[in-house]
Order: C-alpha cells, then structure tokens, then sequence
C-alpha cells in the first residue's frame, strides 16, 4: 500500500514518523517548499513550545476557540501525556516552565524537529520538495486510491492521501480541496499582535508586565496574561490569546477595534480605591512618581503619571481627586484605538480550513471521500498560544497514522 502525505510540517512529518516500517507500508511525504518543519523550528523563539502541561482535557479544551467537537476524541487518544512520552521515548524529554509552556530540555527547536526526522527515516519515508498539489483525483471506484497531479506537471498515484498542509491564508489555496467535495470555512488570521500606530505608549517599547486584563471594547471577549508594548503596539501572550478568540470578529471589523486594559489585573475600582486612601493616610509626605505600589515596571508607571497630568514633585497626600481619578481609569480601564495586525514572528496560525462535520473524528478520514485523511491545521481547528496548535497537529497526524494503517 502507498501513503502519500501533503505537507511536511509538524502533523504531517509526525504522521510520517508513526507508520512502522514493520506496517510494509511505502509512505512519500510531498512538499511544497524547499524545507520540512519550518513552523516546528521557528515555535517558542527557536525553542519549540511543544505542548502544554495540561493533562485535564475538559479545561484543554477551553483553550481551542475552535474545533471542539473533534479535538474532544483525539486530545482523549493522544494528549499531552502521549506526546511527552512519545518524544521520552525517542531520548527528549520534555521540561515545564511556571506558566505550563513546555519545551525539550535543550530549548532548540532543533532537538524536536530531528527527533521527528531520524524516526521517519528509520521508517524509510521519502519525502520530496517543491512538489505544490494542484488536483487530487479519486478512482473511478470509491477507496480504489488516488492519482496526484503537481504543479511541475508530474503526477504520481496512492491508495491512501493524508492532506497536512497547514492552513492557507487565502480561499482559493483551498479549490483542490473543495473540488473532492469538502467545504471549507473561510480563513482568517489568528495568533497577531495589535498595532497601535503613533500612539505615545509606543515609546515603551521593549517594557513587559507579567499580568493584565485585556478586553474587547464592546464584546464579552477578556483575556489575560502578560503583555508586553513594541514599537508597533502591544504583543505577549494576553494579546495573542485574545487575538485567537476573537479572530473572526476582529476579522469582520477590517481590524480596527478598541482594547481596555486593566494593567492591575484582577484589581477592581473598590480596591484600587481603598489602596490609594491607604497610600495617603500612611504615606501622604512620599512622592507619587516614586512610590510605585502596583510593582509595574517603572517606565509604565511615569508614564501613567503624565497621562493623567500628576507632577513630579505631588506627594500622596497631596494628590488632587480628580487627578486620582485619572489614575483609576489609568489603571483599571486604559483605553487603546487598533488599527491593524502584525504576525507574530512566524508563527502564523490560520483559523478556518476544512469544515470539521466533514471528518470522522475517531479516523481524521473524510467523511466524503473513502482514503482521504486531513490532520493540523488545515482543518478548522485552532488553539490559543502556548503549544495548544502543535498539540492538535500531534494528535491528529498520530490518529490519522494509525486509522491509515
């Protein structure tokens, strides 16, 4: 039997990497470009964000904005603790950072991507670059394979096709999907930062806060987590986490929208409130520039003094109301206008692809179309930041392995 796999990212090459040769199986890995998991190299700053420590999969879950019905039986078949062991297994392991991120003890993305390599070639996959698919076409009788025509012209033939090809940024990369019968839902961006163009918080860049709030003006969408301001806006993991979520409505709105910021977190306006009174009773005669008593990064909070016009010199004793009022608002709801996005780095994510009521689940088969796999992030499914997407292409190419066999 021949396998033909198109795509040689994470899901497809783990695929890859999970036929035995034992199986006597022939498997080709097709490519379109000149290299093989680039998105696995460049995850996590070159370290590879391989998964996430969360072994709970009702609360993994939450953190897939999208494609829930499917990721509900393949996270239970292979989840985090499948793919630490898979790669233990191999001689990398896995260690955990404080926010459940985890990474190869190595911290190169490189140690993870040979791992995946050296067991397809023990496997003897072949795998064949700058091959771009233009036409899939199923035998005249269902299941009796297929024949793959490139866009170099050449044309090769396979009993069973794994489609992994990551997910397109434009609609029309999908017709050769759509024209065996999928519908597909259409891709936007997920996983970017927010620009913020001429707006003086710009000046910070390079200032990161370890815990804010962040909200959509106008919708229930809050996130948190660290933020981190750039010379074009803000990034971190609170506004990619936000950007994953909202990804569709942000689309819709041509990505111009307004974010509230609580810088304080979880602090409400009681508290923060009732703090300041504190501050000024016990500390009246101290400085406001220099009592910085939310542990925000310095060059945040002398900004923030001068957003809301305090001097240098004001004491907290002596700090007028309706300027301790600007500094609630300051603080609690700062309000910032988005015009535009920025990918992150190269780690692109696209949400849409392939309509998941189209796929079996339990097989990652097509519904449609006998022979026919789909696995990663061709299908519309798609997590928030923190190892969550490579967690899907994992799971999904290991079920479409073995349902393949």
């Amino acid at each position: 039997m021949k396998i033909a796999i198109i795509g040689a990212g994470a899901s497809g090459c783990f695929a890859a990497a999970n036929i035995p040769l034992s199986s006597g199986v022939e498997v080709a890995v097709y490519e379109k470009t000149g290299k093989a998991l680039q998105k696995v190299k460049a995850s996590g700053g070159g370290r590879c964000n391989t998964t996430h420590e969360c072994f709970d999969i009702p609360e993994l879950l939450t953190r897939y904005p999208r494609g829930k019905q499917l990721l509900r039986r393949s996270l239970y078949r292979f989840g985090p603790q499948q793919t630490i062991d898979w790669f233990a297994q191999r001689g990398v392991p896995l260690k955990t950072e404080p926010d459940g991120r985890m990474f190869p003890v190595t911290d190169d993305s490189q140690t993870i991507m040979d791992c995946i390599w050296e067991q397809m070639m023990r496997n003897k996959v072949q795998v064949f670059y700058h091959k771009s698919v233009v036409a899939i076409v199923p035998a005249s009788a269902p299941g009796s394979g297929f024949t793959i025509h490139f866009a170099d012209t050449s044309v090769v033939s396979a009993d069973k096709i794994l489609i992994s090809a990551g997910g397109f940024p434009k609609p029309e990369q999908y017709q050769w999907i759509e024209k065996l019968g999928h519908s597909v839902q259409a891709p936007v961006p997920s996983l970017f930062t927010f620009n913020i163009p001429k707006h003086p918080i710009t000046d910070l860049m390079g200032v990161s806060v370890p815990d804010v709030t962040i909200k959509v003006a106008g919708t229930k969408i809050v996130q948190h987590g660290p933020l981190l301001i750039t010379h074009w806006g803000m990034s971190g993991p609170a506004v990619l986490k936000t950007s994953a979520i909202a990804a569709r409505e942000l689309a819709d709105r041509k990505y111009e929208f307004q974010v509230v910021i609580n810088w304080l977190n979880d602090i409400n306006d009681k508290d923060l409130r009732n703090t300041l009174a504190q501050l000024r009773r016990d500390q009246g005669k101290l400085q406001v520039h220099h009592k910085n008593p939310f542990g925000l990064p310095k060059r945040l909070w002398e900004y923030q003094m001068s957003q809301c016009g305090i001097k240098e010199e004001t004491r907290w004793g002596e700090l007028p109301a309706t300027a301790q009022n600007k500094l609630v608002e300051c603080l609690l709801r700062d309000l910032y206008t988005v015009k535009g996005k920025t990918t992150f780095k190269e780690e692109f994510v696209t949400c849409g692809g392939v309509d998941l009521n189209e796929i079996d689940p339990l097989t990652m088969e097509s519904r449609k179309v006998p022979g026919l796999y789909f696995s990663g992030e061709i299908l519309d499914a798609d997590g928030i930041t923190g190892g969550y997407n490579f967690q899907h292409a994992w799971s999904s190419g290991w079920i479409a392995a073995q349902s393949m066999l």
